[in-house]
């Protein structure tokens, strides 16, 4: 949607909200509405202010100390966030709405180190430098559920109604059982300028997946943030709920497997042209696996999708069309790229993306070689395994040479407290588990 295509919807009273949305370090939307003659008439040209917490509070939304960007000492003040009007559409699914993505920077225009978009966009200028882009795209699986998110809430998120009884993976009369919901996503995404092409069932009970065309990285993070935000808004318009936890229940987990090719400056797949730096881009993503997982799998529940025999990865491996490996080479000639398999639904695209993108460049410039393809089953190999908690994760990105020189020390430093925060919130919680298990027992 052009300015000029608004400010028409907004004169024949088509459009009378704007959502100005900016991507946290979760990967969610937070931001304003705004009314659209506002929005016209003085966001568009100067931007809006919005408190600087936004990239300094725990998932629950609640201030925790550590982030140097943003704290009690500091006042939380403001920072602004400038619309990218590239990004400006429809929203099908909230009448009378359009929405656009928002840049944030300081009073003085630096831009905030720490903001996701902010980081994916730097090392997206890395590739710039180079003469290249990358294009991405992201699969995400979630759940569906019979009940509303209040009636989940008070139920205690337990005894829930899956919309499928069974494993409908692949499955034609499974999936029509919710193709209502799914249909309705799938055409308001359309709707909201995303191309989608396909949609899917999955193992789990009630596991759905929905896809869409690759495009330019940048893109196709905001396009995952908008979908994940607006298939739940649907869902309960429908009286639904849809959980992207990464692993909601003992069967299989959520994953958000991620293709990635780089192109060149006429828009060709510079993997094609170059197998040597095709490679050495793959050379980087073994070479970064373990340091880079904390921006693959940010919460505790991550790494429960980590499991031998789970089409989820364990090994640091990668394969031609191989899903036992966390890398998959899929693809040929324009075609071809690789497929991280390790990022489960909960991730922020635009941290996994850039992850990838400096691991990938890491090869590339330190001329890594690719070691040779894996035949067979990864989940029994000898391979280096990814890490199998947050902990793990934490230390080896604290140690990430690479990280810091990608990312730099203040970014760093801020994802390194954002883990902190999260590990203690899990070590004070006291779990269901725990009381089932000693409540009478122990």
């Amino acid at each position: 949607m052009t300015v000029e295509e608004l400010k028409e919807a907004v004169a024949d009273g088509t459009v009378d909200t704007v959502l100005l949305a900016i991507a946290d370090m979760e990967g969610r939307l937070q931001g304003k509405r705004l009314t659209a003659s506002h929005f016209l008439g003085d966001v568009l040209e100067h931007g809006a202010e919005g408190c600087n917490y936004l990239l300094a509070v725990d998932v629950d939304m609640e201030t925790v100390g550590g982030y140097a960007m943003a704290s009690w000492d500091t006042g939380y003040g403001d920072f602004e966030m400038v619309p990218d009007l590239e990004t400006l559409r429809m929203i099908p699914w909230l009448p009378g709405t359009a929405m656009v993505m928002a840049d944030v920077q300081w009073g003085d225009g630096r831009e905030v180190a720490a903001s996701p978009r902010q980081i994916l966009r730097r090392q997206l200028r890395r590739l710039e430098e180079r003469g290249m882009s990358a294009k991405a795209a992201t699969e995400l699986e979630f759940i569906v559920f019979r009940n509303t998110y209040e009636e989940a809430w008070r139920k205690g998120f337990h005894e829930l109604e899956p919309a499928n009884l069974y494993n409908i993976d692949y499955s034609l009369l499974g999936t029509s059982r919710v193709e209502p919901l799914i249909r309705r996503i799938r055409n308001e995404m359309a709707g909201a300028g995303m191309e989608v092409e396909n949609s899917k069932g999955e193992c789990n009970l009630g596991q759905h997946e929905i896809n869409f065309r690759y495009d330019g990285a940048l893109r196709s993070a905001d396009n995952h943030a908008i979908y994940k935000n607006g298939a739940k808004e649907i869902a309960a318009q429908e009286g639904h709920s849809i959980t992207f936890m990464a692993k909601f229940n003992e069967r299989e987990g959520n994953s958000c497997h991620i293709h990635c090719s780089l192109g060149r400056e006429d828009g060709s797949n510079a993997f094609a042209a170059d197998q040597q730096l095709f490679e050495r881009f793959v050379a980087g993503q073994l070479a970064c696996m373990r340091e880079m997982t904390l921006l693959y799998a940010p919460h505790v529940n991550s790494y429960k999708r980590f499991a031998k025999g789970s089409f989820a990865p364990t090994a640091i491996a990668w394969g031609r069309d191989n899903r036992t490996c966390s890398l998959r080479v899929v693809g040929h000639g324009e075609g071809l790229r690789v497929e991280n398999r390790l990022p489960g639904a909960d991730v922020n695209p635009y941290l996994a993306l850039a992850a990838m993108i400096a691991a990938g460049l890491h090869g590339v410039d330190e001329e890594l070689p690719l070691e040779e393809v894996f035949e067979g089953n990864a989940y029994e190999s000898d391979k280096p395994r990814v890490p199998s908690n947050i902990y793990d994760a934490r230390d080896a990105f604290a140690a990430s040479a690479v990280a810091k020189e990608a990312f730099g020390g203040e970014v760093v430093d801020h994802y390194l407290n954002r883990a902190g925060v999260e590990i203690e919130a899990f070590e004070t919680a006291v779990t269901d588990w725990e009381r089932y298990r000693g409540f009478e027992r122990l």
